[in-house]
């Protein structure tokens, strides 16, 4: 195997590299003044399987590093997510949860944000969450939990204890899993005959449309499409059955997978297939063009960032996102370019940004007083963030964004 190839997990094809984003910290790890000598790094390396065309990482991180206890980030800390996952709830509870006693298990459910109403709504159900600290909360809340992560013996052991589920649901959960194997062995053994499997991820069409390359993280080690869900699907015994596009997070798709022929697949699934192959996302090619458009975003974002400075602007980032550390560490930015970064999260406040050390500070400082411009790295909630924070924009500040292209607004 050559240094830039690995081998596919799903299918044990030949995993070509198109893009190295070198060495990358864990996202999520947002270390204190006296942990900055103990981070974990790694190679953050992207390619594409030429089996089964399924994009990944060519070198896994494990698991119990990227999601511990304390864990950062919480599903339940943006309204329109909040929003979001109320709104699939109610849409699982009218159309799959209907049954005398149905049955809901969702993977990964974070603090517990979707399966809040389901829990209103009476429906039984289960959260497998392996992050401790967010499964307190989730269970705080009332929600059933059971804190492990979720793969074949756990599933087995869930049916046995509560019998098969109508619905395994995971939102930004799957994609962060490498041992798909497993976890799709394991819906074979929890999912009821006529249940569905449902999950959404970033989609690999808008990252590569959108240039969200900063979605390219150590936790998304899948990057999806249509067409390789599909084929991973039928290597189990399932069937993709319906695709829905989403707006959240830079783009994301909902994929509904059934056990085969239980379900007519909706028209949809064969048109988005059909889309991806007239826009070339099973070709390298397409990729790697992709990858030359990351550096010159990248090096725009530098050269601007060191032209402000030397004008004699404040510039500072806003959100201490996990997705900050690729764009932060591929490019070098640190503290000289910018001297902190603003967030909401209690937990990160007081302590630096992977990597890059830069030192996060709570957005009530933001206004005290406010910087020049701010570099956004939270862009997938941008009108949310521009509405929290309108007067920066009324006092002469401006946003630097860097997703698809360099700008400043």
């Amino acid at each position: 195997m050559e240094p830039n190839e690995s081998t596919c997990r799903i299918c044990g094809g030949r995993v070509r590299e198109f893009f190295d984003f070198g060495r990358q910290p864990l996202s999520d790890y947002f270390p204190s003044e006296e942990e900055l000598d103990n981070e974990f790094f790694f190679r953050l390396a992207v390619g594409m399987c030429v089996t089964c065309t399924m994009v990944q990482l060519l070198e896994e991180v494990p698991r119990d590093r990227m999601f511990r206890y304390d864990y950062p980030y919480h599903s339940s800390g943006s309204e329109r997510m909040r929003e979001h996952f109320a709104a699939t709830a109610r849409r699982l509870i009218g159309t799959e949860l209907t049954g005398p006693d149905p049955f809901c298990v969702e993977i990964g459910s974070n603090d517990g944000v979707m399966l809040r109403t389901v829990r209103d709504a009476g429906v039984r159900h289960l959260d497998v969450e392996p992050s401790g600290g967010v499964a307190d909360v989730s269970r705080a809340e009332g929600i059933q939990v059971r804190t492990a992560f979720f793969e074949e013996s756990t599933a087995r052991e869930i049916a046995q204890e509560h019998g098969p589920a109508n619905v395994i649901y995971a939102a930004n959960t799957i994609c962060h899993i490498p041992y798909l194997d497993s976890v799709f062995r394991g819906v074979d053994a929890l999912l009821a005959p006529d249940g569905v499997f449902v999950f959404e991820d970033p989609y690999l069409g808008d990252i590569v449309e959108k240039n969200t390359f900063d979605q390219i993280y150590d936790e998304h080690f899948y990057l999806f499409t249509a067409r390789s869900v599909s084929t991973t699907a039928q290597r189990f015994g399932f069937e993709l059955v319906d695709v829905e596009r989403l707006p959240v997070h830079g783009g994301e798709v909902r994929y509904t997978i059934a056990r085969a022929g239980r379900r007519q697949p909706s028209p949809r699934v064969g048109e988005l297939i059909a889309e991806e192959s007239r826009r070339g996302l099973a070709d390298l090619t397409t990729l790697e063009k992709f990858g030359a458009q990351v550096k010159r975003v990248c090096w725009d974002l530098v050269a601007r960032l060191r032209e402000l400075r030397d004008l004699g602007f404040y510039v500072v980032g806003y959100g201490a996102t996990a997705k900050s550390a690729t764009v932060l560490n591929y490019a070098g930015i640190g503290p000289d370019l910018l001297p902190c970064v603003y967030d909401t999260t209690p937990a990160k406040i007081g302590r630096r940004l992977p990597g890059s050390h830069i030192p996060i500070r709570s957005a009530e400082e933001f206004r005290a007083p406010y910087p020049d411009y701010a570099l956004l790295f939270a862009w997938n909630h941008l009108d949310e963030v521009q509405a929290r924070e309108a007067e920066f924009t009324k006092q002469g500040g401006r946003w630097i964004l860097y997703v698809p292209e360099f700008r400043i607004s």
